[in-house]
């Protein structure tokens, strides 16, 4: 279903994180649960996936994540602040010990010149630590190709947090 270079990364960050004792939650926009379907396609990912959260609006970012509305109304959903308001709230309402966040405008509407088409967001917190923030313009390359760049900057992410 997934690339092979992808499948295998999804491979290193589960046996890193199972050998590192450590569970796995994914908070996604964009990407529409890629992140945690890429990681479950792989046998035994139960042991290191907790949870994923699907909150492509607004509200289910608000209610599914704690993320406050006001910043959402603030800042726009795709932004540093939410980003790191999902990754965070992944974390508080899951048992995982580390999160990886993906919000941005994966095409091939919805772009404004602030926030154009291919901007994507990504936050990682772990528990009782500090959360990181990433971002990546990608360009107008296609919502498929945006949303693949995506799962691979995610998965890359979180690789980098089992290490830390």
């Amino acid at each position: 279903m997934f690339p092979i270079p992808l499948t295998q990364l999804a491979q290193l960050v589960l046996s890193d994180a199972q050998a590192a004792g450590l569970r796995i939650a994914t908070a996604e926009s964009c990407t529409g649960g890629l992140v945690a379907a890429c990681l479950t396609e792989i046998a035994g990912s139960s042991a290191v996936v907790d949870a994923g959260f699907v909150t492509y609006s607004n509200e289910a970012k608000r209610d599914m994540l704690n993320v406050p509305g006001d910043l959402i109304a603030d800042a726009g959903a795709v932004s540093e602040p939410v980003a790191r308001a999902m990754a965070e709230g992944a974390i508080n309402n899951s048992r995982a010990d580390i999160s990886v966040s993906i919000t941005g405008v994966a095409g091939p509407g919805g772009g404004t010149p602030m926030k154009p088409v291919g901007l994507v967001h990504f936050a990682s917190a772990r528990r009782g630590g500090r959360i990181l923030h990433d971002s990546h313009r990608f360009g107008d390359i296609g919502r498929h190709e945006v949303r693949m760049k995506s799962l691979e900057v995610a998965l890359t992410m979180l690789l980098a947090r089992v290490a830390d």
